[in-house]
């Protein structure tokens, strides 16, 4: 067990422009992610970059008391961004969806988080159920048609969640490695494509952050000390969220 907490930031997408105005708006943003900011289609789509790069911000300066203005991002390969310079061994993932941006940070080992609406809709159950891996399709064939959507939504956050922290993104075939949760014990991962036992240094836990969603949190090294879900829902002033 890394002795380590993890913290879990949720904000609710009808916060946002109370959130993210408090701590300065888009002048927080680069001059890049100002135009990333523009590029984006739809007032949902703006809204919910500008609170996720925001939180992050935010949820870093909480851990690491570093001033929220002075954060600043390289992005990965994939497109996974990290602290630059690094600060304290701090990673973050973020994930954002109608409704609802999570943010996961955690220090001195990879992390990712995926949150979604659930249950899933017919077309998705139609269009993603056959990019699944075999026993994931088994399990889903052999559950009663009303759980089927909901436990589709659960593997597919644990699935994003994971390639997310190893840093691929979905450029890996989903079928290409496997979840079970069993009723006592442990999520485990199965996954061929990586070195033997990689596979068990992995932790996730599944969440359901409100109704209508559910959240997938994965971090490598074993469980952590505590996750620590902190929720900005009711959230007036940020300056409040230290008592959240």
């Amino acid at each position: 067990m890394n002795p380590d907490p993890a913290d879990l930031w949720l904000l609710p997408e009808r916060a946002v422009d109370t959130f993210a105005g408090a701590l300065g708006g888009t002048r927080l943003l680069t001059e890049e992610e100002r135009a990333r900011l523009r590029r984006l289609r739809g007032q949902g789509a703006r809204r919910r970059f500008l609170g996720a790069r925001t939180l992050a911000r935010y949820a870093l300066s909480a851990r690491s008391g570093r001033p929220v203005h002075a954060w600043r991002f390289r992005t990965g390969p994939w497109g996974r961004p990290e602290p630059e310079p690094p600060c304290e061994g701090l990673r973050f993932n973020l994930s954002h969806t109608e409704g609802l941006i999570a943010c996961l940070v955690t220090r001195g080992r990879a992390c990712g988080v995926d949150v979604e609406r659930a249950p899933a809709s017919p077309d998705a159950l139609t269009h993603l159920v056959p990019r699944l891996a075999e026993p994931e399709r088994a399990e889903l064939a052999a559950l009663p048609p009303a759980a089927r959507a909901d436990r589709f939504s659960e593997l597919w956050v644990l699935k994003e969640a994971y390639l997310k922290a190893l840093g691929t993104g979905v450029t890996r075939e989903l079928s290409g490695f496997s979840f079970t949760t069993p009723p006592t014990g442990p999520i485990a991962v199965r996954d061929p494509g990586r070195p033997p036992g990689a596979a068990d240094a992995w932790w996730f836990r599944l969440l359901r952050p409100a109704p209508g969603y559910v959240l997938a949190v994965a971090a490598e090294h074993g469980r952590p000390a505590h996750l620590h879900r902190i929720d900005l829902a009711d959230l007036a002033d940020p300056g409040e969220a230290s008592a959240a």
